[in-house]
């Protein structure tokens, strides 16, 4: 629709008047200078069923509390500290790795990304419970397609065995949470981690603070949402290098260089700079959140067009990442190339962009230098590579690759 129609597409779904938006000035009106007029569109509403009042789906003044809350977590002095342990998890999950065995690089990123998340926010160790997290988590994505489908609100009331399904997975991925809750509010121990932080709020706020679901709300959000997104760039980072030689080499000598064989540090990060672009430019191609959608609250203009109050915007990385006009030769993988801001906006924007995007970036640095020092991947001959565009972009079937020596 954007190559025929340009840089905005309109269209209908039944009486839902939609807008697909493909240009950088309104996508910063809309994330940015008019951001007042616009709650979270229908996706993210019925993303309540899982993530209740969360921050990626509550909305105004409630919205705002939760984020003053949530966002000393991801401070300067904090991110210092879970540096070591991102590059310690990394570090463990390539030495477990036989030289020339196959691997599903996309499980194996859910299975390290899970265990940073666990050990940095809640410094909880999950990653015996990894498998079982990641299959309920797949199932969980899966609905969503239901969920989005008119009249599904009534659907899910019904015990049909999809529905089944989402609730048994809700249910095991509740038991790893109000665990980690209930273990905390036993030790009464401040940790200074994000956990702690959010019992804390609750206590120091009396009764009018936050309940154990609302806990549970804000914790399930940043648990799935902080491994699920940096888990499928890692996966989609490694395809493109195994496709780009030149940038694959270039990415191991600034390594090399940078380190001289120890393993990354926080400090390192700004030396690393080839290897942020490297994955700057995969989360270009491949961004972990493909599409963003507002609801107009009031009518208003935008590039000529009359956008009526209840109107849908959608702003898709996926699809304004590949406009040639800001990228030029758009396919082809160039981590030197520029990425202007608004078209390129793999984070969002605004007052809501992503509370945990400088953690990603440190996370999927360190990550990305840890393991490439020690490997080459290789993907498996006859392996399809093909996008899966659930809640967030994965593959649709794995990333089979083989694990090649770099000594």
């Amino acid at each position: 629709m954007a190559d025929e129609y340009g840089e905005i597409a309109y269209f209908r779904l039944g009486p839902q008047h939609v807008f697909l938006l493909n240009h950088p000035d309104y996508i910063r009106e809309v994330l940015v200078t008019r951001q007042n007029n616009f709650t979270k569109s229908r996706a993210l509403q019925r993303a309540r069923v899982l993530l209740g009042e969360g921050l990626l789906t509550s909305e105004g003044q409630f919205h705002l509390r939760q984020r003053r809350l949530v966002q000393p977590a991801f401070h300067r002095p904090r991110l210092v500290g879970y540096a070591a342990v991102m590059t310690e998890c990394a570090i463990r999950a390539r030495n477990r790795w036989p030289a020339g065995g196959e691997l599903d690089l996309s499980h194996e990123m859910m299975r390290l990304t899970l265990a940073i998340v666990g050990k940095t926010l809640f410094s909880t160790d999950v990653e015996a419970e990894a498998a079982e997290i990641g299959e309920a988590l797949t199932v969980v994505l899966h609905m969503f397609d239901m969920l989005m489908m008119p009249f599904s609100e009534y659907l899910e009331k019904l015990p049909l065995p999809s529905i089944k399904r989402f609730e048994k997975a809700r249910d095991r991925l509740d038991r790893t949470i109000y665990g980690m809750i209930r273990e905390r509010r036993a030790s009464v121990e401040d940790r200074g981690d994000l956990l702690s932080m959010l019992l804390l709020a609750q206590d120091e706020e009396g009764s009018g603070g936050m309940t154990d679901v609302q806990v549970r709300d804000e914790a399930l959000t940043l648990f799935l949402a902080g491994h699920e997104t940096t888990a499928n760039a890692l996966t989609w980072t490694w395809y493109l290098l195994s496709q780009n030689a030149a940038c694959e080499r270039k990415l191991h000598e600034e390594i090399d260089r940078v380190l001289g064989g120890r393993e990354p540090r926080f400090e390192d990060l700004p030396e690393l700079r080839y290897t942020e672009m490297v994955l700057a430019e995969a989360m270009r191609l491949y961004p972990p959140a493909w599409a963003i959608g507002r609801k107009a609250i009031d009518q208003f203009e935008l590039g000529g067009y009359d956008i009526p109050a209840g109107a849908i915007l959608i702003l898709s990385p996926y699809v304004t990442h590949r406009n040639p006009r800001y990228f030029p030769d758009p396919e082809r993988f160039d981590p030197e190339r520029e990425r202007p801001k608004f078209a390129y906006f793999p984070f969002g924007g605004g007052a809501r962009v992503c509370i945990g995007e400088r953690f990603a970036w440190m996370e999927g640095t360190l990550a990305l230098a840890a393991i490439a020092q020690k490997w080459s991947f290789r993907l498996v001959p006859g392996h399809r590579v093909t996008v899966q565009p659930l809640i967030t972009l994965r593959t649709r079937y794995g990333m089979r690759m083989t694990a090649e020596p770099r000594q």
